[in-house]
């Protein structure tokens, strides 16, 4: 069967689930999407729209926190389709080229926000402990050059996954934990040796999102803490450990739940199944949500700029 199916021209569709368990809430649970979707996708433009308009924040901070918000909207976006046929429309199948597509742009939008993360964690570094260096060694070339390395490298780390996959045969019940694609969950339903998926898998987490990514953000961190501990004045070291809050945050939000789900893939087999789906719907919703709103509440001008835009418009 397998063989038949690899050797056809329509590869097999998979079936897509809401919260097992929770069918009778399915409508609320797509309102609750719905909201998050809502405040995500306009706080990221908001973000961006400001970051446009006002001149004092065309700097590498901004820049970067603009590839941010392009970023949480791209996340958004990849998952809206399915989640709006599974939750309000009841469309459960979705095609094998289609399912591999969705699983390229969510796992890509990832790693780009990894990178991200890493390239402001220098940002950071340098208008700290270089401070007289700081417009030299930041220029908009560089800014551009790094924002480009990320997007090639995300790219270079996702892109065999579809192809390894389109390889293996699925000969089982196409049927995913999830109202969209990820790659974990593909790669448990083929019945062919997967054992070069996983090695593939495990070596683009441990070289990025968990290995030299995690490990560079500490290490500017350490460096960062050591630089403000130098200073004599305790109020000069709040102030400019303040300068790093919205980025720790917006780190702690984007590792915290990838740790929470991977957890829950690795070590809670035997929890409930929707335990597992909230978890990877926090990971894909909550995160692209709360970065507008960690730097709206954190950042004076897009603070001010935002109360302008909101007043002007209750007026």
């Amino acid at each position: 069967m397998g063989r038949n199916l690899r050797n056809s021209s329509e590869l097999p569709p998979f079936t897509l689930t809401g919260l097992p368990g929770l069918e009778t809430s399915q409508h609320w649970m797509f309102l609750l999407l719905g909201t998050l979707y809502m405040v995500s996708i306009t706080g990221n433009v908001l973000i961006l729209f400001i970051i446009k308009e006002e001149q004092s924040l065309h700097q590498p901070m901004y820049y970067f926190l603009s590839l941010l918000s392009v970023n949480g909207l791209g996340v958004s976006f990849s998952t809206l389709p399915t989640v709006l046929a599974t939750f309000c429309f009841h469309l459960r199948k979705i095609s094998f080229d289609s399912c591999v597509v969705q699983m390229f742009f969510i796992h890509f939008f990832s790693f780009v926000e990894s990178g991200i993360l890493l390239v402001m964690s220098f940002d950071r570094y340098v208008a700290i402990c270089n401070t007289l260096r700081y417009v030299t060694v930041l220029t908009d070339a560089r800014v551009a050059c790094m924002g480009v390395c990320v997007i090639i490298r995300s790219f270079c780390m996702v892109f065999p996954l579809p192809l390894l996959l389109k390889k293996l045969r699925f000969c089982k019940a196409n049927v995913l934990s999830h109202a969209y694609c990820l790659h974990p969950d593909l790669i448990r339903l083929p019945c062919g040796d997967i054992t070069m998926n996983n090695i593939f898998g495990l070596f683009t987490v441990i070289s990025s999102l968990f290995g030299l990514d995690s490990a560079f953000l500490l290490l500017s961190y350490v460096l960062i803490l050591r630089s403000v501990l130098a200073i004599a004045s305790q109020g000069e070291r709040l102030k400019t450990l303040n300068t790093c809050v919205s980025h720790m945050w917006a780190v702690l939000t984007f590792y915290v739940p990838m740790v929470g789900v991977s957890m829950a893939a690795g070590y809670g087999r035997h929890a409930l199944q929707y335990v597992h789906t909230l978890m990877s719907l926090i990971y894909l919703f909550v995160r692209p949500m709360l970065n507008p709103v960690i730097y709206s509440i954190k950042t004076k001008e897009i603070r001010w700029r935002l109360c302008k835009i909101l007043l002007r418009t209750k007026f």
